[in-house]
């Protein structure tokens, strides 16, 4: 098609734009016309062998004349690119439009110069859905998110009816898609999701873009999204990068939006007169339905899914690691004076030096980590006795490690070594306790008495508590501290139990084997 014919004023400021080595649609902006106006023109000024120099002080007249007396230059027609397959070269890592352009002018040195090749790409993309439009690397994004459709699954027992959500992945490059049915959006079925999408592909790609979704985002920042630990975990397990869609910024996640429109018209909406009775059956033919539509092929574009991700991602992933990723929770816990912090009820130590630290704590189905600093500094198996405690005896202080050394037994003996009185007052001490190691720290303080005030003094002392039947540590104490063992005792008074009463146990119950706990 013929150029518009234009005024000579705006010619000639052609011809002046053009000298200044403005583009075509530099100058096309500057005079008010269309960049193909201007491309026109010039071909008209190169034919007719003008420039800016030779014809700035002519009348409109005779450049009229000079332009438009010689005929437009003829049409030639150049080779055509396949177009079809420069779109697929360019998403491949490292490879350009000039790249291109110079393997097309080795094949064809009379075809199109490099601008006229960048615009006829530009025209044939103009052809294509928008999504098409944009280009992404080989092996380079997966985009995931959940559909907004779900799919009812009935309990065969209860006839409970439960709608299961349905999670989309899907490759950048060769739009191959993932899907799969999940119980909820939770952290657990998404991390998992992630898990079985990447061993259905067969590789990961170089980054993960999720939605803002709770499960994988903890704050929805447009910056700087936080990304939940767990799933930061699992992106450093398949060596994966997880930059979140930006907040109100459609385009970021247009990947994805496709891919589930696409699954919930291709899948789900051939699902609605099937009844399902566990995720099992439902997950089986999401699977036959979603190689379908891999298998479908494009309609402007050569091949299906399947063929461009063979030929374009599954070369460009990165591979599996060797080991599964295990699902895990993390939470922020702050260690206890008694150097254990809380998981589900449950007590676990950490070095008795991080008493008072925050501390991150890695949750798995068999083990429980703490970690300080980005470092472990514990790891136990995990307990679900709700109020009890696991303790590692290398992270207690010297003086509770020597603690944990006692039993009954050991006590009593200890306490025999100053005295027979004294280790008496021991064995009734664990006797009122409804588990001895209730008394293990006033017995411990019992003898240390021994080092403060003479190991005769404090024997002196337990005599005379058992004679008053003021049978504690307290006592004991008290008694020294106002010096009434030195104080003979009015009447010696001997301390008899039945033997046969129910609630005495005796000192051989602490002297045999089975109980002492050696």
């Amino acid at each position: 098609m013929a150029a518009e014919r234009l005024s000579m004023r705006k010619i000639k400021e052609i011809l002046r734009l053009a000298a200044e080595g403005l583009s075509n649609r530099a100058i096309g902006k500057s005079v008010g016309i269309g960049h193909t106006t201007v491309s026109e023109y010039r071909r008209r000024v190169v034919a007719a062998a003008l420039s800016w120099e030779l014809c700035r002080e002519w009348t409109e007249g005779e450049l009229e004349a000079r332009l438009f007396s010689s005929p437009a230059p003829t049409c030639v027609v150049r080779p055509q690119p396949d177009w079809a397959a420069i779109h697929r070269e360019l998403r491949r890592k490292g490879v350009t439009l000039q790249l291109l352009w110079l393997e097309y002018k080795e094949a064809h040195p009379d075809g199109y110069q490099y601008s006229q090749f960048c615009e006829h790409y530009r025209r044939w993309c103009g052809t294509l859905k928008l999504v098409m439009r944009q280009v992404h690397l080989a092996g380079e994004k997966v985009f995931v998110d959940y559909a907004g459709l779900t799919v009812p699954v009935i309990n065969r027992e209860t006839g409970e009816v439960r709608d299961a959500q349905v999670f989309v992945g899907v490759l950048g490059a060769s739009n191959f898609t993932y899907a799969e049915a999940t119980w909820s959006q939770d952290l657990s079925d998404w991390i998992g999701a992630h898990v079985r999408m990447y061993e259905y592909i067969g590789g990961v790609p170089a980054v993960t873009v999720p939605d803002n979704l709770k499960s994988g985002v903890k704050h929805a920042c447009f910056y700087e999204p936080d990304i939940n630990p767990t799933y930061h975990e699992l992106a450093t397990h398949y060596d994966t990068v997880v930059i979140p869609a930006r907040v109100k910024r459609p385009r970021d996640k247009a990947k994805a939006e496709a891919g589930v429109l696409l699954v919930e018209r291709w899948v789900l909406a051939r699902l609605r007169k099937h009844t399902f009775f566990n995720l099992v059956e439902l997950n089986q033919e999401i699977r036959r339905l979603l190689d379908i539509l891999n298998d479908r092929p494009f309609q402007k574009l050569d091949g299906s899914r399947r063929t461009l991700f063979e030929t374009l991602d599954r070369p460009a992933l990165r591979p599996l690691p060797a080991v599964r990723y295990e699902y895990a929770q993390w939470k922020k816990a702050r260690v206890n004076i008694d150097y254990h912090v809380e998981v589900f009820g449950h007590y676990y130590s950490v070095p008795y030096a991080l008493r008072g630290q925050e501390v991150d704590v890695r949750i798995a189905s068999a083990t429980i980590e703490t970690l300080f600093g980005g470092r472990r500094v514990a790891a136990h198996a995990r307990s679900h006795k709700r109020g009890g405690h696991t303790t590692n005896p290398a992270h207690m202080p010297n003086a509770h490690r020597k603690h944990l050394e006692w039993s009954p037994s050991r006590l009593i003996r200890w306490g025999q070594q100053t005295g027979p009185q004294t280790g008496l007052v021991v064995e009734r001490i664990l006797e009122t306790r409804r588990h001895p190691e209730q008394g293990y720290r006033s017995c411990l303080g019992l003898l240390r008495l021994g080092e403060r005030y003479s190991p005769a003094r404090l024997e002196a002392a337990c005599n005379r508590a058992l004679a008053i039947g003021a049978l504690s540590y307290r006592s004991v104490k008290s008694i020294l501290e106002k010096g009434l063992d030195q104080v003979p005792l009015e009447e010696q008074t001997t301390l008899t139990l039945p033997a046969d009463h129910a609630n005495v146990r005796g000192p051989d119950y602490f002297l045999t084997a089975d109980h002492t706990g050696d």
